[in-house]
């Protein structure tokens, strides 16, 4: 087993009962589990602010495909972003609606520049970028 190192939190009454509420809705086993995951989540955040960290990323992008021009504009933007893009999963959500799911690897101002693009175009009902370590 690591090494673990334990230190004390200090809670206000209320807000651990609302803490206890969701980690217990999200299955956390304890307390310690769910602190940690918060600590990972923000450590990831932090370090994927540094543009020129290499890093990798999910893009997720919404749209109505009897729009052809947004078909159109996704595939120019793929086809010209190649060295970002690692896989696209494209699902059709029902009669009017796809889904498409980017896999991005690639220094992180180079993603968000891309992501924007993407999610700026017209037509695209949804975007959201995950940028990881």
């Amino acid at each position: 087993m690591e090494n673990i190192i334990r230190k004390g939190i200090a809670f206000d009454p209320d807000q651990l009962k609302k803490f206890d509420k969701l980690i217990s809705k999200k299955g956390y086993a304890n307390r310690s589990e769910a602190i940690r995951d918060l600590i990972r989540v923000e450590l990831i955040s932090d370090e994927v602010k540094s543009p020129e960290k290499k890093s990798n990323g999910t893009l997720t992008v919404v749209y109505n495909h009897h729009e052809h021009h947004v078909q159109h504009e996704l595939t120019h933007f793929q086809h010209h972003q190649g060295d970002l893009i690692k896989s696209t999963l494209h699902v059709h959500m029902d009669k009017n609606n796809c889904m498409e799911v980017m896999i991005l690897c690639g220094k992180v101002k180079n993603i968000k520049k891309f992501a924007d693009k993407v999610i700026a175009a017209k037509g695209v009902k949804y975007g959201k970028l995950v940028v990881v370590n």
